[in-house]
This record gives structure tokens, C-alpha cells and sequence, in this order.
């Protein structure tokens, strides 16, 4: 049946069914258009305000595509299946009366994020057509864009497209020319698929669209191999340059004189991503001829879990010299168990790339995060896995040792001091922005009356901040941009429950609006949200969003629905902290659960579900813990007096649906569920999953405890299950909701399985959220709101 969702009823078979309509109050505040973001020039002063391209048709999702080695790849275009969504683009100036410019573009556009030339005068774009992946230039003055023909950008891998030193060119990855025809799978096949072990461990994760076979190869490298090119950005004339690889990226020194280039090449493995497959780090001329060997690093196949591979990592060039590449090496082999003084060592190479690479700095644990900034300001962290504890450094150019400016518990929302507002640099290097020996720092601004971002700016000699901005208590707003060096022009996205999001400047205290957004989707407003702090039974601080429906009558019991995701934490205090605001928008979109209110529904959104221990541990008494969340959060609102304790219905994604389905196995707190696109079956995840380090063999009866699978026979409450058929999520492979649905049913529980042809881990077809929707609301109205009076 055409435009078909399948779904498995009480039966053995799978049944074909038509999609499905919500409610057209739904479908009217699905056709709203979403906000559009700011991208911002690098001179800062001109913006590209991109709207996205809401509910592509699921035709757009049948057309063919090609998984390969952890890619999604478009045969017809030669670019990604999904995840570019731009759509119309309007040019403004960062000034007040400025008239925004609606850029002229195909109606059918979708469009990569745009990129700015280093000086800002002019912007680049990738649309992906219905053969092809063209190149677009637009003029910053004008807001005039043209399409560069006759050029065929290959987008399946790698960085497809950026601006050169200079502004007038750019760096493009081109499908070869001459390629032929794409290679034919054979009619027979030439022998089996044979893998072979060496003998030496290497665990890995379960991951999805992976190599299967020779034919998948030649695809791989049929669709994957580029030739770069430099385009000039005022005629269009492309100069191709070096040979044909399958590049995982190139970029130009700020001398504009060197390329660094990273490739891929066989042996291919069926086990792992192209990220893991052999790679060779080059330093090339602009015109393709080798300059130095940089690394040469072979299939990243032994690596431990949660480790790093071995030999140089995170090649980039140094924003500060004109042709100076650095990296980072693991001094432990790799593996997080191996004690050892420094895990990490921060290596420089200065062209012409004589003698030997120098150690520019020794860290003591994992390296998160290598930026630099003006001046030759160098700036990282390190991180400690067991104790999640995080720290910053800062070495200022010339100094012989690093500053320690930062350090806490990597999930400490409240403490966190932000991150550097960074800039670009003329050769179009990104650095952290430093001014009079100060940086910028943004942040979310967590406290316990929830998010409220600041920026602040942060003296590297005193280590002291000053507030520049703090977000209103009574509204929702962030900095999009520091627009003056000294921190007195900001770009301001302010929103409240009431007021859509719309852009402001900031400047000596006065506000000037840019954009004019209006309200979507009005029939909203009337939706109430608190936020509620309470305690679990054993002391720890919990918290959810309360969501009441627009026509809620006070002192009312509602049918209630907690949505959730649980998360792990060393020790209550962190995980107690509030995040999230009510002071945002209130707005529904895509599957959202929140749609519920509109079928009269309370919902405690985001009920946080504490699983508090030590890393190795915590898992233990995962399910103990979970259950005692739950029920002090239908406690807790029924307290409040707006929800029925006999009427609530649990659900959630992804490892909420994992939660989910515990819930109902391990207690008898909820009517019914709703889990989307779950894993239920922990053996199938034998080495590791979110933060158990533990594998299988080493914590088997955890495994088995914590998978709702092994406990289906307890599961009797009705549980609808919804998946993507073509989920690529490390670890949710659509088998475990097939395995699951089948092991509910074979012990006489209540189920439903929705399969949602070419959908991934999210929904994305307009088609798909409207039948998710559909049945997510026809379940709980069957099963939870009406359940007293069947």
C-alpha cells in the first residue's frame, strides 16, 4: 500500500496500514514554520538568518540511498541522505532600520550551513539538487547569489567545501571527473565473507551501516573518492589539485601556501566506521605535490572502550604561525585502565617540517578540547574519567608552564564558567577572542531556578570574571555573538513563554530589534509551565517541567504522562542541579511528546531520573533507582493535586525507552508506556553501553538484570513500541524492538509495534510524526486516560 506504515497487531505478521492524521489542531501547529538562526559574518557585521526546511515528504526519505561504512550517502546527488535542512535565507545588516534581503533560491532547496568568506564579503553555500551538489556564492552587499556551474561537489565524505586564505577562493571536493558508471553488484557471488582475529582484543560497540562485503567496497569508494579542487569565487574557474583519495578532510595553512590533508585507504574493515579504517596524514602544496608525511596510522581496530587510537590525533593546523601543524598522542597506548603520569601529550610541527616534531605540552589525563586563541594563547582541558572530573588550562604565548583556570565535576551545571567566545582570523582560522589579556566566556547559567545564560568576561591574569550580560529572570536569551571586541555590541536571541524568538542588539543597555517573528502558533499560549523540585526517598533532589493543558481548570486531575531519559552521576549534589528553562517559548514540533496536552494530558517532562554511583558501579541498583524516581515524581504531582495517580502513563526515546519498559517490568506505578526506538536486550551491547563501562563478561548479572527483554514475562501492563526501520544508532538496532515486541506478546501482554519505514533515530517524514502522534495519543487515551472505565 502506498505511503504504508507497518506495524505488528496481535498477530504473527507484520500488517500493512495506512499512515495516520492526528487531530487537525495537531496538524495546524505542524504547518508552523520553525524560527530561523543566526550565522553571523566574520567581520560581525551583516547575518545570514537561515529558516529550516520543516517534515520533508517520506518520498524525500524513499529515495535510494547507500549505508556505507557509517555514512548515509544519496547515489543520486553524491551527497549525505539527510541532515542539511536550510531552506530560505534572509541577508540583514547588524544595524538599526537595516531591510533584510531574501536571498533568491531554488523553492526547492536544501541547503548545507552557510559559510562565510574570511573578510565577510562574501558567503558560500551547498544545495543539494536532485542529481547534484551544487556550489553557490552570494555577495554580502547585495545579498545577490549565483550558482557556480558546471561543478559537481562530492559531499558523501569529508568536508565538501571552505574558503581559502584571502577570500577569493575556495576548497572544494569534486566528483571525478570521468568516474564511470557505479559498480554493479555481481549476479553471483565469488566466494564468502570471511572476517579473521589475530588474537588480540579489540571490543567494539555495536555499530550500524557497516561495510558487508567487496561490492559494498567498490561503492564505498566509488561514491567516497573526491578530487580537490580551488574555485575561484568570481568566475568559477576550479583547478583541480594532488590525486583522487577519499578524504576525511583538507584545509589551508594561514600561510594560504600549505594543505593538510587526511585520507582513507584499504584494507576496509565490516566492524567499523571509515573513521577507524587506515589514514594517511599529508602536508601537501597547492598544487598536490607531497611536502611531508605527517602520520601514517593503521586500522583502528584494537582500541579499548572509552580509549583513544594510538599515534597522532586531531591534526589541525595552529591558527597563530602561518604554516605550523600540531596534534595530540596518548602516551598510555590508548587505554583509560593504564596508570600512568601524563595520558596525553600536545605535539607542534613547523614547516619546512625538518628535524623532529616538538612536545608543546604533557596532560595528566585525557586531552578534551585543543583550542587556541589570539596571541598565541593556547587553550585545553583534560578530563577524568572515574572521578568525571574535568579541569581548563591556559598557557599564554611564551610561558613555560600552563595556568590551571578551571576545576570541577564535568557534571556540575551550576559551577560551569562557560566557554571562550571564539573569532575568525583573515586566513578564516577560528581562535578564542582575546582582548587586553581577557577572554569571553558564554554559558547556559544553570541555577535552581533553571538556565538563565550570561556572558561574562574572564581576566587571564587575575583568573576573576566580570558579568557583561545576564540573562532576564522572567525571559529566556542568549549572546549569538560578541559584536565589539571590548564586549559593548552584543547579538542578543531573546524569547519568553509568550514572545517568539527574535534577534535584538545590545548596546549600552539599549535594545534595537532586528527581526519581527510572530507568534505560530497562538492556540498555545495558554499552555501552563512550573518548574518542581522535589526529594526521592533516599534524600536525592529531583526535578520535572509540569505542563498543563491550555483549558486546565485549577484543582483539576488530569491523566498524566511522565517523558524521561535517565543519566548517571557520581554523587546526589550534581544530580539534583536543575537544568532546562520555563522561560522559553512554548512551542510543539516533530514528535513531540508535549503534544499530548492538546489531548488533555498532564506531562511531567523531563522527570530526571538520577542513576547516582560510582562509574564502575552505579549500575547496580539502576533499576532500584529509577522506580524510586518515578514514583516520588507521581507522589509529587499528585501532591500538587493535578494529577490522578491512578491515571499516569510513562514514556520516552532511546534510553528512555530502555527506561520505559523497565519501569513497567519492575513495578506497578504506571497504566501503560510508550517507548520509541529502544534497545531492551543488553547482551546484544556486550561491551558497554551509555556509561557502563563494564562489558558483558564482567558484570553478567547486571546485564541480564537491567535488560526489560530477560523480564517480559513481568510485563503486563500495555506497552506500544515505535521504531525506524532504518535506525542508525549505535546500539538501538531495530532487531531489539522486533525481539522485544515478539517476547511481550509470547507472554500474553498487551503490545503494539509501529515500524516506521526509512526513518533513522529520530523521525523525520511529515507522514511518520503524524502516525506517531496518532498512535501515541490513541494508546495513552485507550490505556491510560479511559483506562477506569474499560
Amino acid at each position: 500500500m502506498k505511503h504504508a506504515a507497518l506495524l505488528l497487531a496481535a498477530t504473527t505478521l507484520f500488517a500493512a496500514d495506512s499512515y495516520k492524521k492526528p487531530p487537525q489542531a495537531i496538524q495546524n501547529i505542524l504547518n508552523a514554520p520553525a524560527s530561523p538562526m543566526a550565522s553571523v559574518s566574520p567581520t560581525r557585521t551583516h547575518a545570514l538568518f537561515v529558516e529550516p526546511r520543516r517534515y520533508p515528504p517520506i518520498a524525500e526519505l524513499a529515495r535510494p540511498v547507500l549505508r556505507l561504512a557509517g555514512y548515509r550517502i544519496d547515489p543520486a546527488s553524491n551527497g549525505p541522505q539527510t541532515g542539511w535542512s536550510g531552506w530560505k535565507l534572509t541577508l540583514s545588516a547588524l544595524e538599526a532600520g537595516a531591510k533584510p534581503v531574501a536571498l533568491s533560491l531554488p523553492e526547492s532547496a536544501t541547503l548545507a550551513p552557510p559559510r562565510w568568506s574570511p573578510d565577510g564579503k562574501q558567503f558560500a553555500l551547498l544545495n543539494r539538487a536532485a542529481n547534484s551538489v551544487e556550489l553557490w556564492i552570494g555577495d554580502t552587499a547585495t545579498g545577490a547569489v549565483r550558482r557556480v556551474a558546471n561543478l559537481a561537489i562530492n559531499a558523501a565524505v569529508g568536508e565538501p567545501m571552505q574558503w581559502l586564505p584571502g577570500s577569493t577562493e575556495l576548497l572544494v571536493q569534486l566528483v571525478p571527473a570521468r568516474r564511470g558508471a557505479p559498480p554493479v553488484a555481481p549476479a553471483v557471488p565469488s566466494g564468502p565473507v570471511v572476517q579473521e582475529s589475530s588474537g588480540k582484543a579489540g571490543p567494539v560497540r555495536t555499530y550500524q551501516d557497516m561495510l558487508t562485503s567487496p561490492h559494498d567496497e567498490d561503492l564505498f569508494d566509488y561514491y567516497a573518492t573526491s578530487q580537490l579542487a580551488i574555485v575561484n569565487a568570481a568566475t568559477g574557474a576550479a583547478r583541480p589539485i594532488g590525486a583522487q583519495h577519499v578524504f576525511l578532510g583538507a584545509g589551508a595553512a594561514p600561510d594560504g601556501k600549505h594543505l593538510l590533508v587526511e585520507y582513507i585507504h584499504k584494507p576496509y574493515s565490516y566492524l567499523l566506521s571509515a573513521f577507524s579504517f587506515p589514514r594517511e596524514a599529508e602536508v601537501w602544496s597547492l598544487t598536490g605535490a607531497l611536502v611531508k608525511k605527517v602520520a601514517s596510522l593503521p586500522m583502528a581496530d584494537r582500541v579499548p572502550i572509552d580509549g583513544v587510537r594510538t599515534g597522532p590525533r586531531n591534526i589541525d593546523w595552529n591558527p597563530n604561525s602561518p604554516a605550523t601543524i600540531e596534534w595530540v598522542e596518548a602516551l598510555d597506548g590508548g587505554n583509560p585502565k593504564e596508570k600512568v603520569p601524563h595520558r596525553d601529550r600536545i605535539m607542534s610541527w613547523a614547516a619546512p617540517f625538518g628535524g623532529e616534531p616538538q612536545q608543546r605540552a604533557l596532560v595528566q589525563e585525557r586531552l578534551r578540547g585543543l583550542s587556541h586563541g589570539e596571541n598565541g594563547l593556547l587553550w585545553y582541558g583534560d578530563y577524568e574519567r572515574m572521578k568525571r572530573w574535568s579541569r581548563t588550562f591556559a598557557r599564554p604565548a611564551g610561558a613555560a608552564e600552563p595556568i590551571e583556570l578551571f576545576s570541577l565535576s564535568s557534571q556540575d551545571r551550576y559551577r560551569n564558567p562557560g566557554s571562550p567566545v571564539r573569532r575568525t582570523l583573515a586566513s578564516g582560522h577560528s581562535v578564542i577572542q582575546v582582548t587586553n589579556n581577557s577572554v569571553f566566556l558564554e554559558g547556559n547559567g544553570a541555577s535552581p531556578q533553571g538556565d538563565r545564560p550570561f556572558l561574562d568576561r574572564f581576566d587571564l591574569a587575575t583568573r576573576k570574571s566580570t558579568r557583561l550580560f545576564h540573562c532576564d529572570a522572567e525571559r529566556y536569551e542568549t549572546v549569538s555573538a560578541v559584536l565589539a571586541a571590548d564586549g559593548s555590541r552584543l547579538l542578543i536571541r531573546s524569547e519568553s513563554p509568550t514572545e517568539p524568538p527574535n534577534y535584538y542588539l545590545l548596546a549600552d543597555g539599549k535594545r534595537t530589534q532586528l527581526t519581527f517573528a510572530k507568534d505560530p502558533a497562538p492556540q498555545l499560549r495558554n499552555i501552563r509551565k512550573e518548574l518542581v523540585t522535589y526529594k526521592r526517598a533516599d534524600g536525592v533532589g529531583l526535578s520535572f517541567t509540569l505542563y498543563l493543558p491550555p483549558d486546565y481548570k485549577p484543582g483539576t486531575r488530569l491523566p498524566t504522562i511522565i517523558w524521561a531519559y535517565p543519566r548517571e552521576f557520581g554523587d546526589a549534589g550534581v544530580a539534583a542541579q536543575v537544568s532546562g528553562s520555563t522561560k522559553r517559548f512554548t512551542t510543539l514540533a516533530g514528535a513531540s511528546h508535549l503534544f499530548l496536552l492538546l489531548a488533555g494530558y498532564a506531562i511531567l517532562d523531563d522527570a530526571t531520573m538520577p542513576v547516582i554511583g560510582d562509574p564502575e558501579t552505579a549500575n547496580n541498583s539502576y533499576i532500584e533507582q529509577v522506580v524510586a524516581s518515578a514514583k516520588a515524581a507521581i507522589d509529587k504531582a499528585a501532591e500538587m493535586g493535578v494529577t490522578d495517580p491512578n491515571r499516569v502513563g510513562v514514556g520516552g526515546h532511546s534510553y528512555g525507552a530502555f527506561m520505559t519498559a523497565n519501569l513497567l517490568a519492575h513495578s506497578d506505578l504506571f497504566r501503560a508506556g510508550v517507548a520509541r526506538s529502544g534497545a531492551y536486550n543488553r547482551t546484544l551491547t556486550p561491551f558497554g553501553f551509555q556509561a557502563e563501562p563494564r562489558t558483558l563478561w564482567e558484570a553478567t548479572d547486571i546485564y541480564l538484570k537491567m535488560s526489560p527483554f530477560l523480564h517480559a514475562n513481568k510485563l503486563k501492563e500495555p506497552i506500544l513500541f515505535i521504531h525506524g526501520m532504518a535506525d542508525n544508532n549505535p546500539g538501538t538496532f531495530p532487531i531489539q524492538t522486533e525481539r522485544m515486541y515478539q517476547a511481550v506478546r509470547g507472554h500474553g501482554g498487551t503490545a503494539r509495534f509501529v515500524y516506521l519505514p526509512h526513518e533513522s533515530h529520530g523521525y523525520a517524514a511529515r507522514e511518520s510524526i503524524e502516525t506517531t502522534l496518532s498512535e501515541t495519543i490513541e494508546w495513552f487515551d485507550r490505556h491510560v486516560k479511559n483506562a477506569l472505565r474499560n
